[in-house]
């Protein structure tokens, strides 16, 4: 075997490696009756944007991409469909906004796909969680828990939604915090397969993407625009790799070398230019900073930004 054979086998072993590493756990799944009241599919694509080019805020309908598999009007809706009453988050289209995430990453090529099938994992055990949950209706939520609210887009008020939408134990964050403390399943000592740990794994990784949706937002710098693969280098070292052995953070290094280069990120989101693609990933990072800044702070208040 060659010098270059060798290299490339290595790089493959590695990048292997870091799929099996980059967030831990494995779960098939079949889901579709929990976490009932949310359908992605049916919610309208008209998507709000807090900084239109007059300045009002308004609705904005955003088309879909011809051609892609993933699909950032999608994405977009899963994320306005997340928050829930004044400070909860709920689980399905959370998990659906992941689904998203992974297809793409999964565009960006294999290298960077590696890393999407560890985030599938994890979103499949918190599934899995949820459809078990629903099979073993003794689940409680305690006596503290509370009806779960949405606030209007266009009227800004609150409104109840029916209790058969949103009544499993693992509906929302909160909920599925509150049903894991009560059964005792988290141990803020060893790791373990639950629901919050399993959360905060995808939050830790959906900080690393909202950062890196950002940086390819900015602007040009003294006329330059730097490359993807910096830019995702950059995310990860701010994020992810505080929580990565050396050895895999070597290995993230690889898989954000094959990163695509910018123009590859107007046609996957179908814009024609950089302006166009900092207004369409502004939007998704404020999206996403929405749903993480509640998820942050539940975690928060229950001492559990540390499991192992």
């Amino acid at each position: 075997m060659g010098v270059k054979s060798k290299a490339a086998a290595a790089i493959l072993v590695l990048l292997l490696f870091l799929g099996s590493l980059w967030l831990h756990g494995g779960l098939d799944y079949h889901w579709d009756s929990c976490l009932k009241g949310y359908n992605g599919v049916n919610t309208l694509h008209q998507l709000y944007n807090s900084s239109g080019a007059d300045g009002a805020e308004g609705p904005q309908v955003l088309e879909g991409c011809p051609g892609q598999t993933f699909q950032v009007s999608l994405l977009l809706s899963h994320l306005l469909a997340a928050p829930a009453y004044t400070s909860d988050v709920l689980l399905q289209p959370y998990l659906s906004s992941w689904d998203e995430l992974v297809r793409f990453m999964e565009a960006l090529g294999p290298m960077v796909g590696l890393i999407s099938k560890e985030i599938e994992t994890k979103t499949s055990i918190i599934r899995q969680l949820a459809l078990l949950a629903e099979e073993s209706p003794e689940a409680e939520l305690g006596p503290d828990a509370q009806p779960i609210k949405t606030v209007s887009k266009e009227t800004g008020t609150e409104n109840k939604l029916e209790e058969s939408q949103h009544s499993g134990a693992y509906h929302s964050v909160r909920s599925m915090i509150q049903v894991e403390l009560n059964r005792g399943v988290v141990d803020f000592h060893h790791q373990t397969d639950s629901g919050c740990r399993t959360l905060l794994r995808l939050h830790r990784a959906l900080l690393w993407l909202k950062l890196f949706l950002e940086k390819l937002a900015e602007t040009p710098v003294a006329g330059r625009l730097r490359s993807p693969s910096e830019l995702c280098r950059e995310a990860y070292q701010n994020t992810l790799a505080n929580h990565h052995t050396w050895l895999v953070r070597r290995a993230a290094e690889l898989a954000f070398i094959a990163m695509p280069e910018r123009g590859f990120f107007f046609r996957l989101v179908c814009v024609q230019n950089q302006e166009e693609l900092s207004t369409l990933l502004r939007r998704v990072v404020q999206a996403i900073g929405e749903v993480y800044d509640r998820t942050q702070k539940t975690l928060e208040e229950n001492g559990m930004l540390d499991l192992p």
